[in-house]
């Protein structure tokens, strides 16, 4: 997996500023992030970082971290969100899938359903087998990903999504989502219209794909790169996970 492979699948974040203002209030992932690093004085790895929305606040509650991405707009708006505080960060731009950073961690995680950015199985090895390298023995990694509903995965998905950013602009978001039973890949489609003062400003266009992963392959995927299960969760606020769940949230460790 290389630098190129994974450009070619980030056109939802040309735009870290306004992606920022869209997501960064989302914090349901935070308390079982921070229940998991409890009083951990060593540091803790964030990958698929993003503007920081976690990194900046877990080095807000005292804890060394290194927040990972490999897209620089993403970086540089994190690092900017950040200077203002005398915070414990270091923001890198590496592959996740060929970490190379100074320090083992007794927590990684990644949330923001960043898993379904690995879009093929050696990819999704590739993340473990660097993950593993990083972790301390025992050590824990935490990370969430979309559960594939097949009623809703089967049938081409249109729908419409309203936001308002700010009190000030409104957003639809219209999305067309197709799902590729073979590589078991959606290929989803947002065209977005920005509306401020009743006038529309702005009319984006991108585009996304991502991998579904079934629960026995996430076993198998755990098992083989010497992983077990702690907890699997059906979302972040850990209610039970089944076949109607919106997540697969997966705490695994890794195994002496």
């Amino acid at each position: 997996m290389t630098l190129d492979i994974f450009e070619k699948n980030l056109e939802k974040y040309t735009d870290p500023v306004k992606y920022d203002e869209l997501y960064n209030h989302y914090q349901e992932d935070l308390a079982i992030i921070l229940e998991c690093a409890q009083d951990s004085n060593q540091p803790i790895i964030e990958l698929a970082c993003g503007t920081g929305r976690l990194t900046i606040p877990m080095a807000r509650k005292g804890f060394r971290m290194y927040g990972i991405d490999i897209h620089t707009g993403m970086l540089n708006h994190a690092k900017r969100k950040s200077e203002t505080e005398n915070l414990n960060i270091q923001f890198m731009q590496q592959d996740c899938t060929k970490l190379n950073l100074p320090i083992n961690s007794p927590l990684i995680y990644m949330t923001g359903n960043s898993f379904q950015h690995f879009l093929t199985n050696e990819s999704q090895d590739d993340l473990f087998t660097s993950v593993k390298k990083h972790l301390q023995s025992k050590g824990s990694f935490i990370f969430d990903t979309r559960n594939p509903i097949l009623k809703e995965l089967a049938n081409v998905e249109e729908t419409v999504e309203r936001k308002t950013i700010n009190n000030k602009q409104i957003v639809n978001e219209k999305h067309l989502e197709v799902y590729d039973h073979n590589t078991q890949i959606l290929h989803c489609t947002t065209t977005s219209e920005i509306i401020e003062n009743g006038t529309l400003i702005i009319t984006n266009k991108d585009s996304i794909l991502l991998r579904y992963t079934f629960p026995l392959e996430l076993e198998r995927l755990l098992k083989s790169n010497g992983f077990e299960l702690v907890e699997l969760y059906g979302s972040w606020k850990k209610t039970r996970f089944n076949k109607d769940s919106v997540s697969m949230v997966v705490h695994c460790r890794l195994k002496d």
